[in-house]
This record gives structure tokens, sequence and C-alpha cells, in this order.
């Protein structure tokens, strides 16, 4: 309640934020009549695709297999009645502090909130959240439910682990979706710009809306950036080079040289298939791939193919020898180099774990070192996505991939944002929708959005034999060109690069690495995820890296006794490679070997979008 001044005309308590304005009638019913149109036709064009579809015959009612998951947990919940009356308690405690400091607060009295956002979470950014009364109880009394739903579905007893996970996580994300930040009448921001539009806020989202199902062809494709703002190879995926060798699953390219001597070993990138290479090409100002070049490496970069139907079949092996194995062969007879340094990204650091065992029982020394970017070959820890690998699941993914022979591309991308659904669905469903915002252009996530498919045959192996039954970390569970898989024969010195809020490739995951390979191995932790831990040029000064030369057998063991260091972990990397990169030689030109040039880099394969 604001306080009177001596002339008494109300004003302003301190730190209010100003007073909605009041809408225009005329307007705001001209926009109301749009909103209503718009809002006919979604449900029109739903009721069309249902019996179109066949309804829910269309598909699986619970393809991720939630159900079962919560009736055990609600089972179990029932036989613990006094934990459940302690927790409903403690949350009635919760909520009579809060209605005392709002009435506090009312009477204009400071008071300490009862509960806070964590670090990070930016739904309640606007001021509104804090300075109204109204808004900041909403905001404090949806943060206090949902920390009660979460731990009371936390401490429930005698679910197994992969139950408890999986209920824990789709908790989380109704938590999530329930959030007052999502809804009209109860985000300030959102009830601002009605009011000052008079609803054309709205009217814009709706349409956004509208566009977003059909790109999605009835499924909602939301736009996290301006498409439009990029092209690949005129302002992201720019550096130099060619290509030089290409087959039906990749390109190669050879990027130029920025220095007049180069290492003699040349480096090999393979980057993940679940998304494209250019996110080590994204801007110059943060291009891994010309930073590598800039320090003297011959860089080569493998190029997947966006795959469709005539690929359905090529499996995980079949990566293997098309990838990897075949790019050697080209760097040889472009540079006529035996030996080089390899690199290998997320699930293509997957794919060199099982191509050095591979080499190593053929007996191939051509990869000399090789560096792993947030990549996992022990799926024991593998994270939240192991959420998804259920027996039911998988075949739920297979039944749907059979019709078409490969994974659509948005499904991936549905999987991967569910486990940052704020800051990837519901802060995008905000924006777009709800404040009618076009959204912003902004490379990484126009990367982000281009993603590729997956063949049936590699997509089921890899989640089957790698998440389901961990069959690489078993010395011969998986076998590949009729060879067993035994990480323990790969000697070769080995880079384990991982990031300390990786959600995808979590650390304590990538550690395990640490105890298969037999060679001398080199495990760092970055700051930051998945890609900013990875793509942090040091001139960004930002983020920082953790390091730790004891030898050890935990990972606990290993951030007890880390040393923390600011910025890029890249100049350590490129410390420790540049002495296994062989002498200086003069730099290459990329066709000056035995093969000729087939196009300029980044090449065609990229450019290929999954629709």
């Amino acid at each position: 309640m604001a306080k009177q001044p001596a002339n008494g005309t109300p004003s302003k308590g301190a730190g209010e934020s100003p007073e909605m304005a009041a809408p225009d009638p005329a307007e705001l019913s001209r926009n109301l009549v749009k909103i209503a149109e718009r809002s006919n036709k979604l449900v029109t064009d739903f009721l069309k695709r249902q019996a179109t579809e066949g309804g829910a015959a269309a598909g699986p009612t619970d393809p991720f297999n939630v159900g079962a998951a919560f009736l055990e947990m609600t089972r179990q919940m029932m036989t613990q009645p006094a934990k459940l009356v302690e927790a409903n308690l403690r949350l009635w405690q919760e909520y009579m502090n809060l209605l005392q400091n709002t009435a506090l607060r009312m009477i204009g009295q400071s008071t300490e909130p009862v509960i806070s956002p964590v670090r990070g979470d930016k739904r309640f950014n606007h001021s509104d959240w804090d300075e109204n009364q109204v808004f900041d109880f909403i905001k404090q009394s949806y943060l206090l439910t949902a920390r009660w739903i979460q731990d009371t579905v936390r401490k429930v007893d005698g679910l197994d682990t992969k139950t408890a996970k999986k209920v824990d996580f789709y908790t989380r994300q109704f938590v999530d979706m329930m959030a007052p930040s999502n809804f009209v009448l109860t985000n300030p921001e959102v009830l601002r710009a009605t009011m000052e539009s008079n609803g054309e806020n709205l009217v814009r989202g709706l349409d956004h809306l509208l566009e977003d199902l059909e790109r999605g062809k009835g499924q909602i494709a939301i736009r996290m950036t301006d498409e439009k703002a990029f092209v690949i190879g005129e302002n992201i995926a720019v550096s130099p080079g060619k290509v030089i060798f290409q087959n039906e699953l990749i390109q190669l390219i050879q990027y130029d040289a920025r220095t007049e001597k180069v290492f003699k070993r040349p480096l090999l990138i393979v980057p993940p298939w679940i998304n494209k290479f250019y996110i080590l090409d994204l801007r110059q100002e943060n291009s891994f791939i010309k930073w590598a070049t800039e320090q003297g490496y011959t860089v080569f970069v493998v190029s997947w193919v966006n795959p469709d139907a005539h690929l359905a079949q090529r499996g995980f092996e079949d990566y293997m020898f098309l990838g990897p194995l075949a790019a050697l062969d080209a760097i040889e007879a472009a540079t006529g180099e035996h030996e080089i340094n390899a690199i290998g990204y997320c699930i293509g650091g997957t794919l060199m774990g099982a191509t050095l065992a591979y080499m190593a029982a053929k007996k191939d020394d051509r990869i000399t070192s090789c560096t792993f970017f947030a990549a996992q070959v022990d799926f024991s820890e593998a994270g939240e996505l192991s959420i998804f690998i259920d027996e039911e699941q998988l075949e739920t993914i297979e039944n749907s991939m059979a019709k078409r022979g490969y994974l659509e591309a948005g499904q991936m991308v549905t999987t991967f944002n569910m486990l940052r659904a704020n800051d990837l669905i519901w802060s995008f469903v905000v924006n777009n929708y709800l404040l009618g915002k076009d959204p912003f252009p902004f490379d990484l996530l126009y990367w982000n959005s281009d993603a590729t498919r997956m063949p049936i045959a590699m997509h089921m192996f890899y989640l089957r034999e790698c998440y389901q039954k961990n069959q690489l970390a078993i010395p011969g569970g998986a076998t590949l060109g009729g060879e067993p898989i035994d990480l323990r024969k790969v000697k070769i010195p080995i880079y384990l690069q991982s990031a300390k809020d990786d959600h995808i490739a979590p650390y304590r995951s990538v550690f395990k690495a640490t105890q298969l390979y037999s060679g001398p191995v080199r495990f760092i932790m970055a700051g930051s995820g998945h890609v900013a831990g990875v793509v942090n040029h040091p001139s960004a000064k930002k983020y920082q890296h953790w390091t730790n030369d004891k030898k050890v057998s935990t990972v606990e063991e290993w951030v007890a006794g880390a040393t923390e260091h600011p910025g890029s972990w890249w100049t350590d990397w490129h410390k420790w490679l540049s002495k296994k990169a062989g002498p200086m030689v003069p730099a290459r030109v990329p066709g000056d070997g035995k093969l000729t040039p087939i196009e300029d880099a980044p090449g065609s394969y990229v450019k290929v979008r999954a629709v």
C-alpha cells in the first residue's frame, strides 16, 4: 500500500513499478476479435489433423512410458503417509510465513523473501516480480509449491534408480510448464505488454504460433532465432578451405593454413552427426577451426551427410568405416602423412573411442593421439538422457523410425531442449507467443535449430548398445568390423575435455574413460556446459577450467585436488598437443597432394536442412 504524503496525494512506494496503462477499449475489442479468429483456426486445424491422422491411433498415448513410473511412485507414496503429512505441514508453515511477509509489505515494512529464484533463473528477471507485491506473492508461492512437489517425489522410498530418475525428470517438466511466467494473467511483463498494445502482442503471438505449426506440419516447431539472418558459408561457417574427399556419409574439408609453417602431423576433427560441424566455426571471433589453424595445425574436418531413407541401414560400423577411417586414407593421400592427431566431439568422440579400439586390434597406428570434447564411452552415469532409453521407449522410437527409415530431426531437438526446458522451450513460448516478439538473431541458436536426421540402424545401435547396455565399456562387449572392441588396448596419449555444467555428457561420465584407456590420459574440466564449455575462445576471457596432474581413480578425488585457471582451456590443450604434433614443415595448400578439391568449404552436405 502506497504511503500518503503531507498533501494527501497518493505516491508510489519505494521501489514500486509504474502502474499499468489502461487499454483503448475500441482497439482492444478489435484485437480480441482477431485473437478469437486465430484461436478458432488453431482449433479447426487441430481437429482436421486429428481426423486425417486417425486421432489417438496416429501415435502411442504414452511415448515416454511415464505413466507406469508415476503409478509406481504413487503406490510407494501411499505406503509412507507420515512423510506426506510432514511435507504438507512444512509447506503450510512456509505459506504462513509468506502470507505474514506479504501483509507486512502491504503496510510499508521491508521483509526478506521466504524463497528466491535460484541463480541463473531468468523467468523472474522483470522488476515487477520483486517490486509489485501481488506478483512477488505469486512468484514466491509458485517457488514454494514447486520445491515442495519436487522434494516430495524425490524422497519417496522404494523406487528403483531408473524409475526415480524418470519421476524426478517429468515432475520438473510439469513444474516448469506451470510457472506463472508462462501465462498472460500471471506474468507482469506480458500483462503490461497486453495493456499497452491493446492486445496486439497476443495477436502477433498467435500468428507466430500458427506459422510454427505450419512449419512443423502439425507439431510446434518453435523458432528460436531469425533464421533468415544466417547463411552457411556467408556469415557463419566461413573459414576458407576445400572439400577434398567425399562419400555417401561424409565430406572431408581441408582448411587453408594461416601460418607459413605447420606441424607435420595433420589434425582430424570428427564432430557429432546429431548436429552439424559448424558449431566449431560459427564466427571468426569464436571459431575453434580458425584458432587451430592459427596455432599451426593442418585442420581436416568431417562434415556428415544429413541422411534420408536410402541410408536407413547404414549402421554404427558404417559410420566408422566411411567416417574416420575413410578420412585417414584421404588425409594420407592429400598430405603424404601416415600419422595424424585426432579429435572427437560428443557422439563423434564415442565413435572415435570405438575406432581407436578397432585400430588397436588391427595394429593400425595412424592416430598417434586423440582428444575428446565432451564425449562418453562409458554410459553407466550418462545423465538425464538415459531417462529416454528404457526398452518401452526404444521400441516406440524404433517403430516410429521404421516408417521412414530415420528419426526426424525435430524429435532429437525436442529431447535435448527438454533437458533445459526453461531456457530452450518456455522462454521462447513467452517471447514469441505471449509477448509477440520476433526471436533475436543468434548464431548459436540457428545452429541448434539446424538439426539432422538419424538413420534407424545407426541410431538404434547407439541407443541400445551404448546407452542401454553400455557395451563399449565392456571388453569385447561390442563388435565392429569383426573385431571385439576393447578400449583397454588403446595406448596412445588421450586428452579428455569435460564441462562442469554439461547436461548431455556429464563430467562424471566423461571421467570414467580415464579408467578404460591404457595409455597416458589427461582429464580437464571446463566451466559452462556442453557447447559453451567447448567453444570458448581464449580472447573472450570467459569461464575457467580446472586441471589436476595427479593420478586418481575417482572423479571426487580429481575434483578435490583440482586447480582452477581463469579463461579458456584451449591453451592448455595446445600446450599438450603441440608436443605430439611433430616438427614444423612448410604450410600445405588444399589440393597440392593426390586429391583434387571438389568444392569450397563448408561444402554442400552441411547445407542440407531437415524440414
